[in-house]
């Protein structure tokens, strides 16, 4: 059963498992997924003792904003908002924080900026933070025909195919990133419907344009970009995992940078694993999330 709680611009809808003195972990999902990405890893942190709160990020399932004036932004530092907010709005001192993709980003961003309201960190692809004063040096073709999606999100056909096309399109992306996992209809439609949010569409085009420097940012959140503008380090106990099937950011030829993590640090590959790592290897990712909670414990 849902939950909904009011923070600084959201009313959040989340699921929360598990004792309400137990161990607190938030887990986050990613671009274009949802809650439902942690049902199989949820069960096995309670059965360890873990309170664990899985929220559908801004634009996605039942999460709202609170104003209608407030920007539909979808920019890095709205995401590290909104989780520090939820955790305030919880009455969280520190947790374990685990995430991917844009989840994984708002992990990443607290963990860096507000260490002290983190215990531990496992988050899927390493430093998730954006350099966007770098976003428009070219990668490498191999590199650069991955984010086509990203590209497309620029101009307003986009927008429009979005728009008309979002669980088509968002089934593809499945398909292209996680070319080893084998989901049915059933599970994708699960949280496919979480994309029929109202605020969706602008605030996914809002991010994949903010972060070339396409479009300004909400300035509510001008000091935020501008301390993660020094790519700050991660110096909270930290797993990082990596899907050796993930079709967006390959293993192959990546350059983790582990200096971006001064603390404890352990970088593990996941074989067979796709972008969508906590669902297609809820082993893996709960085994990361409890070897966590150990070294801090």
């Amino acid at each position: 059963m849902l939950k909904k709680i009011a923070t600084t611009q959201l009313e959040i809808a989340y699921e929360e498992k598990g004792n309400a003195d137990g161990w607190p972990v938030v887990l986050l999902h990613g671009f274009p997924y949802d809650i439902h990405a942690f049902e199989d890893v949820t069960p096995q942190l309670v059965s360890r003792g873990a309170r664990v709160i899985t929220p559908f990020l801004r634009g996605y399932g039942s999460t709202r904003f609170l104003a209608p004036t407030t920007p539909r932004s979808g920019q890095q530092a709205a995401l590290g908002a909104d989780l520090l907010s939820l955790l305030d709005a919880l009455q969280i001192e520190q947790a374990v924080l685990g995430g991917y993709d844009w989840g994984g980003r708002a992990a990443c961003i607290v963990a860096a900026l507000y260490p002290s309201r983190v215990r531990g960190l496992v988050s899927v692809n390493g430093y998730n933070i954006q350099d966007i004063a770098a976003a428009m040096q070219p990668a490498s073709p191999e590199k650069e025909y991955r984010l086509w999606y990203q590209y497309y999100f620029h101009g307003e056909r986009g927008r429009a195919g979005l728009t008309e096309n979002r669980h088509a399109f968002c089934r593809l992306l499945w398909s292209l990133w996680s070319p080893t996992w084998r989901f049915d209809q059933n599970t994708y439609a699960r949280s496919a419907a979480a994309f029929d949010n109202p605020d969706f569409v602008d605030v996914v085009i809002h991010s994949y344009r903010h972060r070339f420097g396409l479009v300004e940012g909400d300035p509510l959140f001008d000091d935020m970009e501008g301390r993660l503008a020094g790519a700050p380090p991660i110096g909270v106990p930290t797993i990082t995992l990596e899907g050796d099937a993930d079709g967006v950011t390959p293993v192959a030829g990546r350059q983790a940078d582990p200096s971006r993590f001064t603390g404890r640090h352990e970088n593990r590959i996941i074989p067979n694993a796709g972008h969508n790592l906590p669902q297609e290897a809820p082993e893996a990712f709960a085994a990361a999330v409890l070897d966590i909670n150990d070294w801090t414990g």
